[in-house]
Parts: structure tokens; C-alpha cells; sequence
């Protein structure tokens, strides 16, 4: 519900300001029957023409003006007696008529309007007057009495010249954020209000009026004001009061949205007795509740929500015996929910008619019975809270309730027929995240037809709730959790075809998807975690969302989807197979797709490309995941046509081949690229490090070759913090406020010497694996320089050198696996300084000298493991001693003893480095390992051998 929109009583005093203009005696206005003596002035009729030119009517709002008589005109409206224009009432709206058009006048406001000089009433609100400002000339209407120019999409600043407007009784200028690039309308002086004298209405809503802070004696210079709407004016000040009130006609005020950030009490509006409607909701106001608030009899309307106000509303409110509608979303009562419905106040509460207390920190259960009846509540929102126990049956006796939020609280018990028997006029019935049982017989018939119905994770199987065939009119639906382990019924597909939103994941749901599913209204659809099967149908028009992963569907993705807005699609973990489609390329929407572990095979071949021929924007997609899977050939070509693309994860595939120089080109948003267990081959092109955004690289178990580009200090991703919000509106996260990403599947990472599973935090991961590959050469000095990754792993390579000696410098690494390459040198002493460090392999190499110690390696587990196959290394943990004694002579017997037993356990460890490697790979790729067994076997006797070889030449 919009706390915003005009309400009633605003409604009315637009109507009675209008009416008191048309009762005027000499300005009576109506457009002309025939027969009628008087006709419109002709000087008017040329400036009413003049104006029109200006303008832009792809409407045709304006079709009827055309003719002689100007009063028959749409919008325009004459004097009785007298033939003048004296209303002219063009009113527009965004919302767009059947054909996508929108019904609003745009382009310029022609100064030819100063030829209608008796205009009492001007209202050219809601249309599309953008970049240009208000003109000065509007103050030059000395007898208009109303003005609106609300959201028409005006800049600029507010002319002065309106305040010689003396006579005007309604003034309306509210403004909204239409997107990037507008910037709402300011005004630096309201000095020019004073003058408006006989202002009965006032709305500034939306103007920027930052720079204004004394604005309050401005207004309280305005004794005939009813109504101030200065909300989301960005006003810095509230005084503490106002030395002499002339508001004491004022019957709305709505300062929403301004950042006052002060305390609750004191503040000049607590002594507005006369208020009816009062919104001070996101204004900054902290400390408890105001106890001034009881002094407020007249009160309508109140509307504190998203302060930082605690404890319990006060006892006085007990006096606000006209209270009909209370706003307190997300403040903190911290208190009893019962204790709250006490101090309601009782002669009001058959004329309360919302209740919004989301968010409030309430405890303890609804009481089970009420002194006095809510018999006028429409409005009941409790959600968010810590509400335990039953619902209470007298929720059933609202026979005026139309929305019902519950949703995230602590709720048990059942509900069953009877708490919904008069509820008639239900719209709205939100129950999710308790553990509600909700129960009815098969042969029950709702009393209401319901637009929203979420019940997630409440009880409703195991079978599937007949009742729900009734709401044919459901706009939402969600029984995601709801322990549904039936067959989706035929009628289900039927009642949920004008659903909008619908939600049935995580339940144990069988059957086949219809094949009337492109004739449902889906515009988000989520199946996922179900045993659905059978294929996939053609796809709803209106559909942007789908998620079907986690199901059994199966055979070949379809040669038209349909839905050509489609913008999310989850298909991962079913049994889809066959090969990629070109008709996914006619999805030029799709941001977000997942089609991992499924059987997909062949080739992603360069027709796919040639399908994007004639559009040069290419694909839209961000997020691109296809591991698991049988896909093979070349890296994809298609990815040339993705720009966008800011995840890819071709992990555990047959791709093949040298990774071509174009990604570093043609993908330049690329943050994470995972192409783990593949078949691709040759160097890192160095044209991979012109991704300044990589954050994220793994090329593990490839045969990669050659040595890392020292360029990779390029990849500022991971050497500088990006800064990562989170967009609630749209659940995507935002990299440097610039780019979107929208991922929702489970991430594992191999991090720390086993997987990981990351959500949606994967997108603070930096990381770098290029394990189990045949790259060579030193770690170069520049890896040091990647200061926020936290994870390195470079083990299972042919490394050699030295380990950087500032590799200390990485900070915030957690894990770094070296191992099983050929390091030699000592261990930098700088390892010690890495404090966030959890897991270190550094086995298996040529290292030599005394272990570092002190800080986190001190701390890490088995410390043994980490330094084994080391020969050089010595202290602690090992238990072998570093000497202080100078090295033998060379050419000493002894050392010739020495040098034949390192020769063979050489070629030992040979074996087994090499045995280990194959091993590696087996582990992450399944198909190898039945043709490459015998290897095993042969490479294992080859050891066994050696090994028994060495051992009796040892003991001869």
C-alpha cells in the first residue's frame, strides 16, 4: 500500500478548490451544448493553437481541437457568461494505453498561453515536459487559483515568479526520480511562498531544496495552509518549535524522506494539534517514542515508520480516538505484541483501519482474544518480527480485511476453515517462513478470490491444496517448502495460468511440464528442486525468469524457447542433453544462464555466431555457466558476441586447444573465469591480463605450458578492493556501482585443500589456480603484487627458483599450495607475516634451510605435512636438527655413499611425481581413468621394482 498517494480527504479538497472556481459568478466555466449563444474568444483560440504547436502528441490527445469553438475542445473549459477560458485541464499519465503508447503531452509550453488571461485552473500534471524548466512566464496568471505541474518531468530551477500568483489556493510541483541522467528540480530561495497569501495546498514533493535551511518561518507565513507535502525535499533542519504558530489550519503534513537525524522530541510539529495526517516516516528521528503524540486528538493518520525510534508506543495514545490508520515499519518496540494491542486506543478501534508494524522486534503471541472488535481493519501487517504461537481465530472476524502479512515470524500451530470463513474480501494472504500448518478438506470453497497467496515453508502437503483451484485470479503465488509431494494436478496448470509469479521450488512435485505452457501469463517462474520431468515446452511470451534446475527434465533444449524477454534461465542438475541450440541466440534479453550438469555434448559451433551476424550488440549475457557436461571442440567462438559477460565456468568439459588472445579483448568485463578440467593446451596469452576486472582465474588440470605472463599485476582485481553492493529491488550484486550480476547458483572452490561451497558470496573470492597444468619457469616477483587474493594455488607444475622472497606481501591470502613443483632456496622469512593464512603446502619440492616461524605458521594444522619431500629443510616442526657444521668436502667417500642413494630415491620420487600427476587428473576426470588403468599398473610395478632394486644393492 502507498502511504503516498492521495487520499481521500486530499481528493476532496482538490475537488471543493476546483468547485469554489467553478462557482465563481462571473467565471462560471462548462463546456458548451449546442444551441449555446456564447462561443470562445478568437484571441484564445490562436493562443490555445500556438500552444499545441509546441507540442508533442503522439496521443492524439488533443485530436478535438480543431473547429472554431475553442470550449468544445477536450481539457478546455469557458466562462458561461463571458465565453473565456478559464480551465484548462490537460492532465497526462505514464501508465500507457493499449497500443504502448503513453497518454502524455511532451515537447515545449509555448509563452502563447499568456493570451488566456482569465485562467483560473491549469493543470498540465503527468505528462512528459522533459529538460526543460518551469517557465517564469507561469507567474504572470494573476487570477489562477489552481496549479499543477506535478510529475511532468521538469528540471531546473522553481521560477520565483510563481509567487505572484497571490490569489492561487493550490499549488502542486511534485517531482519524482525519473533515472539516470534527470536531475529533480531545485529551488535555492522559497522566500517567493510568503506571498502566496491564500495557499490552501502545497506540494514540493521531490523539489531538491537542500540548500534552504531555514524553510519552516517561510512556510508558517501561510495562515490559510490545510495541506504541506515537503517530502523527499533532502531538508537538512527541524527546528525544535516555532515562537508563534500560523498553522493552525493545517490539517497534512508529510515531510517523509527528509534526513533531520535528530531526536523524536522536542519538534515543532507536536504542537500542530489541528493535524489529521502526519508522515515523518525516514526522517532520521531517534530516541523513544514521543509521549506528545497522545496531545494530537485529531489524528487521522500516523506515519513514523523507518526511524530509529524504541519501546512501546505510549499510554496516552489511548486518547487518539480518530486514529484509523497506524505506520510504524521498522522501529524497534522490542516489546510484547499483546502489550501493544492494549494500549490501542479502545474508542478508535472500531474505526482502525490499518495496522503496519513490520520490522518492529514484536514478541510474544497474538492475544487470543480481543476486548473490542478490529470490525474495520483492512490493513494488518505484522511481519518480520519475533512473533511466536497460534494464529488466533478472531483473524477469521475481520470481515473487512484485504491484506494479511504474517510472513517471517516464529508461528506454529494449525490454521485451518475456520480462520478464514469471513474473509471475504481478502486480497492479500502472506503467511511465509513460519511453521504454519494450513489444513482444509478437498471439498472446500474459499470464501475469497485472492491476488497474492505466499505460503512458503508453511505446511500444506503432502498433497496439493485443492482449495488453491478456486483463486483464478492470483496476480503471486508461492508454496515453495510447503512439503507438497504430489503429482501436479491438471486443474493446478489451469488456475495457475494467469499467474504472474510463481514459485513451487523445493518440494518433492512430479509430472510433466504442459505443453500449453507458453499460454500462461508467467512473467517469473521458479520449479526448481522437484522431480519434475519430460521436456522442456515452448516458453510463455511474457516470461524474463525461469528456474527449472534441480529437477529430472531430460531431453534436448528446445528449437524455439520462445519468450523473447527472457532474461534468467537455471537449467542446471537435470539430465538435458544433446547439443546447444542456435535458437538460444534468439534470446538477445538473456543476462543469466546455467546449464551445468546436465549430459549437453558436441560442439558450440561457429553458427551460433553467424546467427548474430546482423546484430552487432551481440548477446546480452553476464553470467554464462556450462560445467559439467560433455561439450567439446575449440573455446567457444560465440563468447566473441558477449561483452557483457562478467562470469564464465566452462569447468569439468572436453574443450580443447590453445586459449585464443581475442578474450582479452572481446570479453572485457570478464571478472571470473573458471576453465578447470578441460583439454586446453599451449601458454597464458598474455592478451588475458588486459582483463583489468579478472578477479577470479582457475585453469586447473589443463596441460597449460610456459610461464606466467608477468603482466598479471595488470589484473587490478586482484590488487585492488572492488567495491561490491547489494541491489534488494533487483538481487544483483553491483561491482564500482557500474556493472550488475545476478548469481544465484551454489559455487564450489577448491580452496584450502578441499571444495568449498560459496552462494552469493563467491563474489568476494580472489582467486588464482593454475594447478595440475605443465607450466615452468620461476613464480614471478609480480604474483606478489596481488595483494587481495585469497587463494593461490600453483601446485603440481614444473615451477622452479626460488619462491618470491616479499610473498609476505599477500596479505589476505587464506590459502597458498606450492607443492609438488621443484622450488629450491629457502622459505622467505615474509611467510610469517601472512596473518590471514589458514592452509600451506609447500611438500614436494627441492626446498633447503631453516623453516621460518611465528605468527599464523605457528598456528596452522599438521605442520609436519605442509614441509614433507623436502630433504634440504630443517627445524621445527621436522624433527630433523639445522647443523651449524660447514658442508663435507666434495669428493668424499662417504658423500659418493650419500650421492647413490639420493640418485635412486631421485628416481623414486620421479616415478611417483609423474604417477601422481596422472592421478591428479583422474581425479577430476572420471573418462580417463578406465583407458589409462593399465598405465597405473605398469608405472606401480615400474616402483615396486626400482624400489626392490635399491634396497638390495642397500643391504649388499
Amino acid at each position: 500500500m502507498d502511504m503516498l498517494q492521495l487520499s481521500c480527504s486530499q481528493i476532496a479538497i482538490a475537488l471543493l478548490l476546483f468547485t469554489q472556481v467553478k462557482s465563481t459568478t462571473e467565471e462560471t466555466f462548462a463546456q458548451y451544448p449546442n444551441g449555446t449563444l456564447t462561443k470562445c474568444i478568437t484571441g484564445e483560440r490562436s493562443a490555445l493553437l500556438a500552444f499545441r504547436e509546441g507540442l508533442s502528441d503522439r496521443a492524439n490527445l488533443l485530436s478535438s481541437w480543431k473547429g472554431d469553438d475553442c470550449c468544445r475542445w477536450k481539457g478546455v473549459y469557458c466562462s458561461k457568461r463571458t465565453g473565456h477560458v478559464v480551465s484548462l485541464d490537460l492532465q497526462g499519465t505514464h501508465r500507457g494505453s493499449g497500443n504502448g503508447i503513453a497518454q502524455v503531452l511532451a515537447g515545449n509550453i509555448s509563452s502563447s498561453l499568456l493570451g488566456l488571461q482569465h485562467m483560473r485552473y491549469l493543470d498540465l500534471s503527468r505528462n512528459r515536459f522533459d529538460k526543460i524548466e518551469v517557465p517564469e512566464f507561469m507567474g504572470s496568471f494573476h487570477k489562477l487559483r489552481y496549479l499543477d505541474l506535478s510529475f511532468s518531468w521538469f528540471i531546473g530551477r522553481i521560477p520565483p515568479q510563481l509567487g505572484n500568483l497571490s490569489n492561487l489556493r493550490y499549488l502542486n510541483l511534485e517531482a519524482s526520480y525519473q533515472g539516470p541522467g534527470y536531475f529533480l528540480p531545485y529551488s535555492t530561495d522559497i522566500n517567493w511562498l510568503s506571498r502566496l497569501t491564500s495557499l490552501e495546498h502545497l506540494d514540493m514533493t521531490g523539489i531538491n531544496l537542500s540548500t534552504i535551511a531555514h524553510w519552516l518561518p517561510v512556510v508558517n507565513m501561510l495562515p490559510t495552509l490545510k495541506v504541506l507535502r515537503l517530502s523527499a525535499c533532502q531538508l537538512r533542519s527541524s527546528p525544535d518549535s516555532l515562537p508563534l504558530s500560523n498553522l493552525t489550519s493545517l490539517e497534512t503534513l508529510d515531510l517523509m524522506g527528509n534526513d533531520f537525524h535528530k531526536r523524536s522530541t522536542p519538534n515543532w510539529f507536536w504542537d500542530l494539534t489541528s493535524l489529521k495526517h502526519l508522515d515523518i516516516s525516514f526522517t532520521g528521528l531517534y530516541g523513544p517514542f514521543p509521549d506528545e503524540i497522545g496531545n494530537i486528538t485529531s489524528i487521522v493518520e500516523l506515519e513514523l515508520s523507518r526511524n530509529n525510534l524504541v519501546g512501546m508506543i505510549p499510554s496516552n495514545m489511548k486518547n487518539l480516538c480518530n486514529l484509523e490508520k497506524l505506520g510504524y515499519y521498522r522501529n524497534n518496540i522490542n516489546g510484547s505484541i499483546t502489550e501493544l494491542f492494549h494500549r490501542l486506543p479502545s474508542c478508535s478501534v472500531n474505526k482502525l483501519q490499518l495496522l503496519n508494524l513490520p520490522d518492529c522486534n514484536l514478541t510474544g503471541s497474538l492475544p487470543t482474544t480481543l476486548v473490542e472488535p478490529l470490525s474495520n481493519l483492512t490493513w494488518l501487517d505484522l511481519s518480520d518480527n519475533k512473533l511466536t504461537g497460534h494464529v488466533p481465530f478472531w483473524i477469521g472476524e475481520l470481515t473487512k480485511l484485504r491484506t494479511l502479512y504474517l510472513n517471517s515470524n516464529s508461528m506454529d500451530g494449525v490454521m485451518h476453515e475456520g480462520h478464514f470463513s469471513g474473509l471475504d474480501m481478502l486480497k492479500d494472504l502472506v503467511l511465509s517462513d513460519n511453521s504454519i500448518t494450513i489444513t482444509a478438506s478437498s471439498t472446500w470453497v474459499p470464501p475469497f478470490s485472492l491476488a497474492l497467496i505466499h505460503l512458503g515453508s508453511c505446511q500444506l502437503g503432502p498433497k496439493f491444496p485443492t482449495w488453491l483451484r478456486w483463486q483464478t485470479q492470483v496476480f503471486s503465488l508461492d508454496i515453495s517448502n510447503t512439503s507438497i509431494t504430489d503429482m501436479v494436478p491438471d486443474w493446478f496448470w489451469i488456475a495457475a495460468s494467469s499467474v504472474q509469479f510463481l514459485n513451487i521450488r523445493n518440494n518433492q512435485i512430479t509430472g510433466v511440464l504442459p505443453l500449453t505452457m507458453e499460454f500462461m501469463s508467467g512473467e517469473e517462474v521458479d520449479f526448481s528442486s522437484n522431480k519434475l520431468t519430460g521436456p522442456i515446452p515452448k516458453l510463455p511470451m511474457n516470461l524474463t525468469r525461469l528456474d527449472l534446475s534441480r529437477n529430472n527434465v531430460v531431453g534436448p533444449l528446445p528449437s524455439d524457447f520462445g519468450a523473447p524477454g527472457l532474461r534468467t534461465l537455471l537449467l542446471y542438475n537435470n539430465t538435458i542433453s544433446g547439443a546447444i541450440p542456435a535458437s538460444l541466440c534468439k534470446l538477445r534479453s538473456l543476462e543469466l544462464l546455467d546449464l551445468s550438469r546436465n549430459n549437453l555434448n558436441g560442439s558450440i559451433t561457429d553458427c551460433l555466431v553467424n546467427e548474430l551476424s546482423t546484430n552487432m550488440t551481440g548477446l546480452s549475457i553476464v553470467n554464462l555457466s556450462l560445467r559439467n557436461n560433455n561439450l567439446s571442440g575449440g573455446f567457444p567462438s560465440l563468447l566473441q558476441k558477449c561483452p557483457q559477460l562478467i562470469f564464465l565456468d566452462l569447468e569439468d568439459n572436453h574443450f580443447l586447444g590453445t586459449l585464443p588472445a581475442w578474450i582479452g579483448e572481446k570479453l572485457s568485463s570478464l571478472s571470473f573465469l573458471r576453465l578447470r578440467s578441460n583439454m586446453f593446451y599451449g601458454h597464458i596469452p598474455v592478451e588475458l591480463m588486459k582483463l583489468v576486472n579478472l578477479q577470479f582465474l582457475d585453469l586447473a588440470y589443463n596441460n597449460i605450458s610456459g610461464s606466467i605472463p608477468r603482466s598479471i599485476v595488470n589484473c587490478t582485481g586482484m590488487t585492488q578492493t572492488r567495491h561490491i553492493s547489494y541491489d534488494a529491488f533487483t538481487s544483483q550484486f553491483r561491482f564500482d556501482e557500474n556493472e550488475l550480476v545476478d548469481y544465484t547458483e551454489n559455487f564450489m572452490v577448491l580452496t584450502k585443500g578441499q571444495e568449498r561451497l560459496y552462494t552469493g558470496e563467491i563474489i568476494y573470492m580472489v582467486n588464482l589456480d593454475l594447478s595440475c597444468n605443465s607450466l615452468t619457469g620461476g613464480i614471478p616477483t609480480e604474483i606478489s603484487a596481488l595483494v587481495e587474493l585469497k587463494n593461490l594455488n600453483l601446485s603440481w607444475n614444473n615451477f622452479n627458483g626460488k619462491i618470491p622472497e616479499n610473498i609476505g606481501s599477500l596479505l589476505q591470502v587464506e590459502s597458498l599450495d606450492l607443492s609438488q613443483n621443484y622450488l629450491s632456496g629457502e622459505i622467505p622469512s615474509s611467510l610469517s607475516a601472512l596473518t590471514s593464512l589458514s592452509h600451506l603446502n609447500l611438500s614436494y619440492n627441492n626446498l633447503s634451510g631453516k623453516i621460518p616461524t611465528g605468527n599464523q605458521l605457528q598456528t596452522l594444522e599438521d605442520l609436519a605435512s605442509i614441509y614433507i619431500g623436502n630433504p634440504g629443510l630443517c627445524g621445527p616442526p621436522l624433527l630433523s636438527k639445522c647443523s651449524s657444521q660447514p658442508e663435507p668436502i666434495p669428493g668424499n667417500h662417504a658423500d659418493a655413499s650419500n650421492d647413490a642413494v639420493s640418485f635412486y630415491l631421485g628416481m623414486g620420487y620421479g616415478y611417483v611425481m609423474g604417477l601422481w600427476v596422472v592421478f591428479c587428473t583422474f581425479l577430476f576426470k572420471r573418462k580417463w581413468r578406465v583407458s589409462w588403468y593399465s598405465l597405473y599398473d605398469q608405472a606401480y610395478a615400474q616402483v615396486a621394482v626400482t624400489w626392490a632394486s635399491f634396497r638390495g644393492k642397500t643391504n649388499g
